[in-house]
């Protein structure tokens, strides 16, 4: 396996430098890296961006203008696991702003890229040993959009 990890690209059609700002915005330890053009003999339009190569929260990332032949869809998406509800609040807000919500925490961003939002402590939850503190907290996560983890606590507890 490659010794640096992976690398996401993600094609966009002709927001990829706009994509790479927006991430970059929201995350911790992000920063743009290098951007490369179009030249005379590539594909796209010589001089508009081709690539952004970008950090968000220490994830390496390509973000492509490779044009409309290709969408993104929900068959893969971001997880990003919070620790408390001012957490959680952040990034929805900041990622579904010009998006939508879809269910049980997952929403699109305004480029179309879906991102699972989810409380940390919600896997124990679901996968807990008795069946009706995972029932009660599934059936809770199953009624929501956005996780609002008191409720899920308190359906979990059988209050």
């Amino acid at each position: 396996m490659a010794a640096k990890g992976f690398t996401t690209c993600l094609w966009f059609d002709g927001q990829a430098e706009e994509a790479a700002d927006h991430y970059v915005s929201i995350f911790k330890d992000s920063r743009i890296g290098r951007i490369t053009r179009y030249n005379e003999a590539s594909p796209g339009t010589a001089g508009e961006v081709m690539t952004v190569e970008f950090e968000a929260n220490g994830q390496r990332f390509v973000a492509l203008n490779g044009g409309p032949k290709f969408t993104f869809n929900e068959a893969v998406s971001f997880q990003i696991f919070c620790a408390d509800q001012p957490e959680l609040d952040y990034y929805w807000d900041s990622l579904v702003e010009g998006g939508s919500g879809i269910a049980c925490g997952w929403l699109k961003d305004k480029f179309g890229v879906s991102w699972q939002v989810v409380p940390e402590e919600l896997v124990d939850m679901l996968g807990d040993a008795d069946p009706q503190k995972a029932k009660r907290a599934t059936e809770a996560m199953l009624s929501m959009v956005k996780f609002d983890i008191a409720v899920l606590r308190g359906a979990y507890a059988g209050e």
